[in-house]
This record gives C-alpha cells, structure tokens and sequence, in this order.
C-alpha cells in the first residue's frame, strides 16, 4: 500500500509541474504579461492560432487529475492508517502469555541480612 501511495504522489507532483507550467504559458487576456515572458507567442506557432483553446483545455485536465489524485491519495492514506491502528490495538489486547516460572531460590536469600538468624550466641559484656 505504501509504495502506491508513494507511486501516486510522484505521479502528483510531476501533474504539479505541468499544471504550474501551463499556467505559466497562456497568453493572457489583454496580450502582455507572464505569458509573453515565458514565450507565450511561440505557443501560436507549435499550436496554432486557436492555442489558447488548447492549453485551456489542457489546463482543465490537469487540474482535474491533480484533485483525482489528491483524493486518491487521502482516502489510500487513511485506509493505510487505519490498517496500522487495527493490528497495534490487537496487538495491545491479546492476552500476555504466562511468564515461564522462576527458577526456585532458597528462602534464605529472599530474607533480609538482619532477619537471617544464626545459631552463634553474641558474647556477653
């Protein structure tokens, strides 16, 4: 699932470019602007004289594959997420299985050194 999310996303950022571009290049309204700096006349010679009919159209396009693929991305994402939470909360409630027994230890270590009795008499003063 991952390496389609991550598949898709390259797929968004390279229609990102393209639609950047196309914006870039139409020819504006009035004739003068961004279009004619980045070479939108040379865009009537590779297109025509209609060209802006046709980068319009390619405009629409790609937007509408950019929110396509936003949408794609989002609902694959919280279906990934999801999935992810679904196994650690079944992880977390199963039950633990039973330690396995400690091995026995005297009695004598588990007392305290002063609880420890000695059979030796303390001298007398």
């Amino acid at each position: 699932m991952s390496f389609l999310i991550g598949l898709l996303s390259f797929v968004l950022f390279l229609v990102c470019l393209f639609l950047v571009l196309l914006v870039l290049i139409q020819l504006p309204k009035k004739e003068a602007g961004m279009g004619q700096a980045f070479g939108g006349a040379t865009t009537d010679a590779l297109f025509g004289a209609g060209s802006g009919n046709a980068l319009t159209q390619m405009t629409k396009y790609a937007a509408g594959a950019f929110l396509v693929l936003c949408l794609v991305i989002s609902v694959l994402s919280k279906q990934s997420s999801k999935a992810k939470t679904d196994r650690i909360r079944e992880q977390l409630s199963q039950p633990t299985p039973a330690a396995a027994a400690p091995a026995q230890v005297p009695a004598a270590a588990l007392k305290p050194a002063a609880m420890v009795s000695t059979n030796a008499v303390a001298p007398a003063k």
